[in-house]
């Protein structure tokens, strides 16, 4: 999944994004509220972390347009701890959770989970899709009544993103947006080769190609 982290803190930056990435996501960086609101318009993410002081627009702006434009971007502000005040324009702002400085960062992976899960309309936990259970805490897969196998951190991307996204079609191109950051090197054929290890854990039947359209992860078979 691909996270936006918007945060003007170089020192918060560097740490968010090291655990971010160690819990499974694709990490880009907003370091101003101008910056912010563009990024977070341009439909390749899954999820925001949204501080409220940003220099040139300040969070609650940025979130506002957003949801102004119809953007349902599921966003986690961070505010300070005791500033309810901020909580509750948050919200108003359509904010979905927040989280208060300072955190600890294993609250922040499991709001951001959490979040993403209910967005999905899957329930909270790990996820279990017929025979398959994906830890996200340990980026492994168990087949039910079988073994378990650990992840890259791609291939943990990817199959979450197609769990999470099962029944609907993937181009690779969709896939590759939401499992790659900005640095990294994105290569649509190197999908191919991740989808063919993913069938050899899970069963060649459980993601089905279709010609010129992309991918399906099936939740039944």
């Amino acid at each position: 999944m691909r996270l936006l982290l918007v945060e003007d803190d170089n020192n918060l930056i560097r740490t968010l994004r090291r655990d971010l990435q160690k819990a499974g996501y694709a990490v880009d960086v907003a370091d101003n509220g101008v910056d912010a609101e563009y990024m977070g318009d341009e439909k390749i993410y899954d999820i925001v972390v949204l501080d409220l002081g940003l220099p040139e627009r300040s969070g609650l702006e940025v979130l506002r347009s957003w949801r102004k434009s119809g953007n349902t971007l599921p966003v986690v502000i961070l505010t300070a701890r005791d500033s309810w005040q901020e909580r509750v324009d948050g919200f108003k702002a359509g904010a979905d959770d927040y989280v208060g400085k300072p955190f600890h960062i294993e609250e922040l992976i499991a709001r951001l989970s959490a979040l993403l899960h209910r967005s999905h309309q899957k329930p909270a936990g790990s996820i279990e899709l017929n025979r398959i259970i994906l830890n996200e805490e340990q980026q492994s897969v168990t087949i039910r009544d079988g073994e378990t196998h650990s992840l890259t951190g791609t291939e943990f991307r990817l199959l979450r993103y197609l769990i999470l996204n099962d029944g609907k079609i993937l181009s690779k191109s969709r896939l590759t947006e939401h499992i790659y950051d900005f640095d990294s090197d994105k290569d649509s054929n190197v999908i191919e080769a991740y989808i063919k290890r993913l069938r050899k854990i899970l069963g060649k039947e459980c993601i089905e190609t279709r010609r010129g359209q992309g991918y399906i992860f099936k939740a039944e078979f």
